[in-house]
């Protein structure tokens, strides 16, 4: 017999045989598994792991059967949008946006630059105004989320509960300079307001912005000041000693932190922020 030939032969038995033995595998596992098998004398069985259900969650999409369908849908798309513009909301409507501006002149003024980093002052310009805004965001709890979430009134009437604070607070900080919402006013065409409730909101928020803005940058300057004062005195001296090379902020800069320390600039400027929105 050939070598060609013994091979063939041994291609035809061993196919079947592997086969075999494929299929034998599996089958022999699962007859061990019965609940009639004994396991041998000195062995343990087992157990199998059971098998954990896992939840089926199915979403639908179907068309509303009532306009009280229709008005939810609207309702909770319009909450959905409301929390996309929560952050602009804090900046914009709060004492955020005038705290967190002059914390940034304090810093240039002192000549930092990388101390301390600008998420350590949105920190602190974020628990100062929930400081500040506390009171309004307990009248927002006390008479528009607690009723809406108790059922005692419609998200209608939980929106102008939760607006009535913001619109008050902000007209509060407007109300010695109203010249922000005259302006907006007269752009729209609107009638002279007699009172806040004359003031349309999509009025009374970019007027507030602006107030905001303003009040911040006259509080720049005037921390600006004391610092220039300092720096023009060491220029002044750098240059008289003939230091032409020498930069004069590297030297000033020591001075200014000297003077803020003494004259405890945090604690001075934190008061004097909350002052101002009283």
């Amino acid at each position: 017999m050939s070598l060609r030939e013994a091979l063939n032969m041994l291609k035809k038995f061993a196919i079947p045989v592997i086969v075999m033995l494929f299929f034998a595998a599996p089958l022999a596992a699962q007859t061990s598994g019965l609940p009639g098998d004994v396991p041998a004398s000195g062995t343990t069985a087992i157990p199998s792991p059971q098998s954990t259900a896992i939840p089926f969650i199915d979403l639908t999409i179907r068309n509303p059967e009532s306009g009280k369908e229709v008005a939810f849908s609207l309702q909770l798309l319009l909450l959905l949008t409301v929390l996309s513009l929560a952050p602009s909301i804090i900046i914009l409507m709060t004492s955020f946006l005038r705290i967190s501006i002059a914390l940034d002149f304090i810093k240039r003024a002192l000549s930092l630059q990388q101390v301390p980093p600008t998420q350590v002052l949105m920190g602190i310009s974020l628990f100062l105004t929930i400081f500040i805004m506390w009171p309004t965001f307990t009248s927002i709890y006390d008479d528009a989320i607690k009723p809406l979430s108790d059922g005692d009134i419609s998200v209608e009437e939980a929106y102008r509960s939760a607006e009535a604070p913001m619109r008050l607070f902000m007209y509060r900080q407007m109300s010695g300079h109203p010249e922000n919402i005259k302006l907006f006013m007269s752009m729209r065409g609107l009638d002279k307001p007699d009172t806040l409730a004359d003031v349309p909101t999509y009025v009374l928020i970019p007027a507030f912005i602006l107030n905001e803005l303003t009040v911040a940058f006259k509080i720049g300057i005037l921390l600006y000041l004391p610092f220039i004062v300092i720096d023009m005195v060491v220029a002044s001296a750098l240059m008289s000693m003939g230091m032409i090379m020498l930069p004069p902020v590297m030297i000033s800069m020591p001075f200014k932190l000297i003077l803020f320390v003494l004259i405890d600039g945090w604690g001075l400027l934190t008061s004097q922020l909350i002052a101002s929105f009283v």
